[in-house]
């Protein structure tokens, strides 16, 4: 099957912009950072969107804003025209104070934040960072994240810079926590097991490196990243972001 060309070397720039502001201090507890994200197309593009291990909210001019669950595997989106979205990522653990539910209730879902207790479901106007801000400030049950939604924070920041944990009872021991302990945690407040987390981070140090224009020794890679051998590697990458990792480092620069 032909690729399409706007997706390969890096093309998106000619066709799409990307911002990422950072949040005042008052929601920096709640959110790691806000995506602006504009495109023009003559014709339809098939956008690829990663999995993510965050819970995002967005905004688009005259539509309800949408929260969008924890992503386990890749998806597309049609982008056609003229058009722009604004999103808030929430760090780990900080969206369960909007819900009675755990935050898996939301994984590999979409829904209209109407659909949430507490969160209206009026358009937000204008598309703006200052405006988006605003309305979180107006929706925001506590100052902070409560104590559980901290420590699950703090349990994926250990699993993202700790390149030693490679297992969930290794995560668990670092934690000075229990396994079970650890999971129920996850699904509570960052809506994935631990598992899927550092698996996650371990692929994600792969398109950091595509990223960066490195030349890529596959199986001395997945050496370094723990993985048994290089087709682990390759299966595993292939599951979340949809192709195998010599396919996907096409779309960058080299």
């Amino acid at each position: 099957m032909q690729r399409d060309p706007r997706e390969l070397g890096g093309a998106w720039t000619r066709y799409q912009t990307h911002d990422f502001p950072m949040p005042a201090p008052d929601l920096a507890p709640f959110v790691l950072d806000y995506w602006h994200v504009s495109w023009t197309y003559d014709t339809p593009y098939r956008q690829k969107v990663p999995p993510s291990p965050h819970v995002h909210v967005t905004i688009r001019p005259g539509r309800p804003p949408e929260v969008h669950g924890v992503s386990r595997r890749h998806g597309t989106r049609l982008l056609d025209g003229t058009g722009r979205v604004l999103g808030a990522r929430f760090r780990p653990g900080a969206f369960r104070s909007f819900l009675q539910a755990p935050v898996s209730g939301l994984t590999d879902r979409t829904v209209p934040t109407c659909d949430v207790p507490g969160l209206p479901g009026r358009p937000v106007e204008p598309v703006d960072v200052a405006s988006f801000e605003q309305w979180l400030r107006s929706v925001l049950p506590s100052a902070e994240p409560p104590a559980a939604g901290r420590q699950a924070d703090a349990a994926v920041t250990l699993a993202a810079t700790d390149p030693a944990i490679r297992r969930v009872d290794q995560l668990a021991d670092a934690l000075d926590a229990g396994v079970r302990r650890v999971q129920r945690l996850f699904a509570e407040h960052v809506g994935v097991g631990p598992k899927w987390i550092i698996r996650w981070f371990r692929l994600q140090e792969v398109t950091d490196r595509m990223a960066a224009g490195e030349t890529q020794d596959w199986a001395a890679l997945a050496a370094d990243l723990g993985y048994a051998d290089q087709p682990h590697l390759v299966r595993d990458f292939t599951d979340l972001f949809g192709e195998p990792p010599t396919h996907y480092v096409r779309r960058y620069p080299r």
